[in-house]
């Protein structure tokens, strides 16, 4: 009995392990002795009798089905009933899941990845299609588990009669599986199944994210206050506008010149990076002639995000109010009344806010495909200048450090960000007149211009808080860089910004760019389809604190 105890309380330990790969509230429960791993979205159930490092494979295999969207009900549906399609699917889209955080995740883990599998398909749609079809497909390893569609829908079903709030999508916490990789280089990669709470790298790291976690499986989650994703009602399909409105010139045979930083970039189809594949040269945008109309919405803008990005920098102790207790001063008035003096009242600590602590660089899409008309009349470029205009006017004004960047790319080895502000320089009509000067032309390869600003944030923000907005309809698109191939490398881009604790977020204003292509293209970085830029003030706050916090951990590990 105490053998069978200790293995429960053991699996429950792991839920820790559960959440931090999936990304959402994730508990683990003993299953059927001598039965296949399985999940109902909530619950990872694990048998109870097979060895640690088996429990731990299963359980990362489920939840980083969870994580790549691999259990999304339209695709479950289709193999409720069809037990072989789903063993078929698993098989499949069992190896691209875990191949989607590849790089993330320790190495006694890495080895359950069939390279070539996961190579076949690129999507949980992509993988139903390969199992679907007669190709040959051999049974998926014991640790996968299996899928039961009956219980994810059930549970679905269950959930969505309870639903009291909004769907929130939580961002998966893969930055926890990247710091439990660090320790493979140290020989502690033999220990990493060890007790999930004294040895072992695992062991150390679940306790360092305990507090964390806690609160993710309690509800109270990183962007648990708002939806990272907000969508409009009736948003047509992509437009027809992939391709420049501008002039690209002879795109591969741009010179490379000397200057310019040079990045990797993400080749989906052959699973690897691209070492130093793009150039990104940082120019300074040119000013218009004509004098800019003034900013709009800043001061609607100034009150939802007055309290963000303000660090509590200072306690004071022996106050007479506060929202903690001094627990020096309690115990030397106790000691003070024992000894027949008056009561001291000043027994409190008062966390005082003394100054803002986020810098914020906006990363504004100034490709021909934002030079399409809007849902308002006004092209998608005219709205996202002025929110840009906005966004930057109000955060000033509060005392963050702000810039602003443009980009555009003619290829790979012409990848243009124009600096409009940069972090130290002045708000005034020069930028302003810079801002209205930016002509949408050109491509969008959104990866590099990800990287660059990231950099340039954690190079040049100065602050402990740190957050890229990116600005765009969602389409990325180059020479080499088609929208398959430049959506994997956007995300790409964005989580490893996310890993390094620079919060991100993706807004597109006034594009009909449907939402199934934005989340593509953003991952589960924070973003959101705003119908009209006056609409911005309405979500903003939520949606800063989403992308804020989602940042707190790895910030923390750091």
């Amino acid at each position: 009995m105490k053998t069978e105890n200790a293995s429960i309380e053991r699996l429950g330990r792991l839920g820790l392990l559960a959440s931090a790969i999936s990304g959402q509230a994730l508990k683990v429960a003993p299953g059927e002795p001598g039965k296949p791993a399985w999940t109902d979205g909530n619950v990872v159930f694990v048998d109870a009798n097979i060895s640690p490092r088996e429990q731990i494979e299963a359980l990362a295999v489920q939840a980083s089905l969870l994580a790549a969207g691999s259990l999304r009900l339209d695709v479950v549906r289709r193999m409720k009933r069809h037990p072989t399609l789903a063993r078929r699917y698993l098989a499949v889209e069992g190896h691209r899941a875990l191949a989607a955080i590849e790089v993330l995740l320790p190495a006694a883990l890495r080895s359950l990845i069939d390279a070539d599998v996961a190579a076949r398909t690129d999507s949980p749609d992509a993988s139903l299609a390969v199992a679907l079809s007669r190709q040959v497909i051999a049974a998926p390893p014991n640790c996968f588990g299996t899928i039961r569609a009956r219980h994810l829908l059930g549970a679905s079903n269950r959930a969505d009669s309870s639903a009291t709030r909004p769907h929130v999508v939580r961002e998966p916490r893969h930055h926890i599986l990247a710091e439990l990789a660090e320790g493979e280089d140290d020989g502690t990669t033999a220990d990493l199944f060890s007790s999930p709470v004294g040895g072992g790298v695992l062991g150390r790291q679940l306790g360092r994210l305990l507090d964390v976690v806690r609160r993710l499986n309690s509800g109270d989650a990183p962007a648990a206050d708002a939806p990272t994703h907000r969508t409009r009602p009736g948003a047509s399909g992509v437009r027809n506008a992939l391709f420049s409105t501008g002039a690209a010139g002879s795109v591969e045979g741009a010179a490379i010149e000397a200057r310019g930083t040079k990045y990797p970039e993400w080749d989906v189809h052959r699973r690897r990076y691209r070492r130093d594949w793009c150039t990104v040269q940082e120019v300074e945008a040119r000013p218009n002639d004509s004098t800019p109309p003034p900013v709009s919405d800043g001061y609607r803008l100034r009150r939802p995000l007055a309290r963000i990005g303000v660090g509590l920098l200072d306690r004071s102790y022996r106050r007479l109010q506060g929202d903690d207790i001094d627990i020096d001063a309690v115990i030397e008035a106790r000691i003070g009344v024992m000894a027949g003096s008056a009561a001291d009242e000043a027994i409190y600590i008062e966390s005082l806010r003394r100054r803002r602590d986020l810098a914020v660089l906006l990363l504004l899409d100034t490709s021909g495909s934002a030079a399409e008309p809007g849902a308002t009349g006004q092209t998608v470029h005219e709205q996202q200048r002025a929110a840009a205009a906005a966004l930057t006017v109000a955060l000033h004004e509060l005392g963050d450090r702000v810039a602003l960047f443009a980009y555009h790319s003619r290829g790979r080895a012409a990848v243009h960000l124009e600096r409009v502000k940069g972090f130290d320089d002045a708000l005034d009509t020069l930028v302003m007149r810079r801002l209205h000067g930016l002509v949408p032309g050109a491509y969008s390869r959104l990866g590099a211009a990800v990287r660059h600003g990231a950099a340039v944030l954690e190079d040049r923000g100065g602050t402990t808080r740190r957050l890229l907005v990116v600005l765009s309809d969602g389409l990325a698109y180059d020479h080499g860089y088609e929208p398959e191939y430049g959506a994997a490398d956007a995300r790409r881009a964005l989580a490893e910004a996310r890993r390094r604790g620079t919060a991100c977020l993706c807004l597109s204003i006034g594009a009909s760019t449907d939402t199934e292509t934005l989340r593509r293209v953003f991952g589960s970085a924070a973003h959101a389809t705003i119908p009209r830029t006056e609409q911005l003030s309405q979500v903003i706050g939520p949606l800063f604190r989403s992308a804020l916090r989602s940042a707190e951990l790895p910030r923390r590990l750091m």
